[in-house]
């Protein structure tokens, strides 16, 4: 009985030290020299996964707000001024990133560029004009606008700061 609650102890330390690594080397992996800052400057720490970060989402309720840190690709930006950013999580999802106190853009050009954000992650609901206007904004013809009919729930992410691959 002693050598079986002995190995379940090593066995969880093993298991801890390795939780313990793998979370340390997603920070060690990052270099700020490979990546471009738009916003405030911040410190990497845990960055979540896309597929965390819908788990998140899916967690949260409208009115709810997490601070965290995600990295995934920037499926869109706006068209005009960079003033947001759609950017991929699981599956069919995005996350639509704005920036905070409309204080910074990103390059036009950033479209299937690696991101890694912080800031704030909420549920909202986007009226079908603002809808209309985000669509107008990413380039979408007159057609793809027209048929913006009713309100949608979207995964919104308040981003005091982006670092974007080079």
């Amino acid at each position: 009985m002693k050598k079986l609650n002995l190995l379940f102890i090593v066995f969880g330390l093993l298991f801890n030290l390795n939780v313990i690594a793998q979370s340390k080397s997603v920070s060690k992996s990052f270099d700020s020299k490979d990546y471009a800052l738009f916003g405030e400057k911040f410190k990497v720490g845990k960055i979540v996964t896309k597929d965390e970060m819908l788990k998140k989402y899916k967690s949260l309720k409208k009115g709810d707000t997490i601070t965290v840190q995600f990295q995934s690709i920037i499926k869109s930006v706006c068209k005009k001024k960079g003033c947001w950013m759609k950017m991929e999580l699981a599956g069919d999802d995005n996350s639509f990133v704005k920036f905070k106190d409309y204080g910074f853009f990103v390059p036009l050009n950033a479209d299937n560029s690696l991101a890694i954000v912080s800031g704030k992650a909420f549920v909202d609901v986007v009226s079908v004009d603002e809808l209309k206007h985000y669509a107008k904004d990413g380039g979408k013809s007159s057609a793809e606008i027209a048929k913006i009919t009713k309100p949608e729930v979207t995964y919104s992410f308040l981003a005091s700061g982006v670092y974007i691959k080079k």
